[in-house]
């Protein structure tokens, strides 16, 4: 495989589309557990601290650059040739488009904000509960969707770099 832009462009989609779906995976697999066993004022202060933490550079390199990472390749295949090799790269950048990104902007941000406008000081013990109940179940429901999505997204730009362009075919092995 030889250096190029556009392999080096491939490259960096997969490790930053990789690089997002362990982070949704690491936080499916730990965090929430966790955080399920947690009285309800540490859950809701613990998520309101980690939506604010998690607004920062490394985490916006990561998950905004993923997608651009893929819609250049999914263009850069697209030029080259509409064979195997673009519709797989085309359909991981769909993919995260729609189940990542898309699930997080329509799903679980607009959660996080309304959840960040509430000022936990000003509830009871029973409206602190409520307030769980409404976040917590539909939060992590969301999350699930968005973690498949970019776990698949991931699968599928891994995919596109073993397809053998000469005859189209599934390489796994490498030259």
């Amino acid at each position: 495989m030889e250096l190029s832009f556009k392999n080096t462009s491939l490259f960096l989609a997969i490790l930053l589309t990789g690089l997002s779906a362990g982070l949704f995976y690491a936080w499916e697999v730990s965090v929430i557990p966790g955080t399920r066993r947690i009285p309800d004022r540490s859950y809701l202060e613990t998520m309101q601290s980690i939506n604010r933490a998690i607004l920062n550079p490394a985490f916006f390199v990561v998950f905004f650059g993923s997608l651009l990472f893929l819609l250049g390749n999914s263009y850069l295949q697209y030029k080259e040739a509409v064979n195997l090799s673009f519709w797989i790269i085309a359909g991981a950048t769909i993919t995260y488009l729609i189940g990542t990104l898309g699930v997080t902007v329509m799903g679980n941000v607009p959660m996080n904000e309304a959840l960040d406008a509430v000022n936990l000081n000003d509830l009871k013990s029973v409206e602190l509960h409520h307030t769980r109940m409404a976040y917590e179940g539909k939060w992590n429901q969301w999350h699930s969707v968005r973690t498949v999505f970019s776990v698949l997204a991931f699968i599928l730009s891994i995919l596109a770099a073993f397809i053998d362009k000469s005859n189209n075919n599934i390489n796994f092995i490498i030259h």
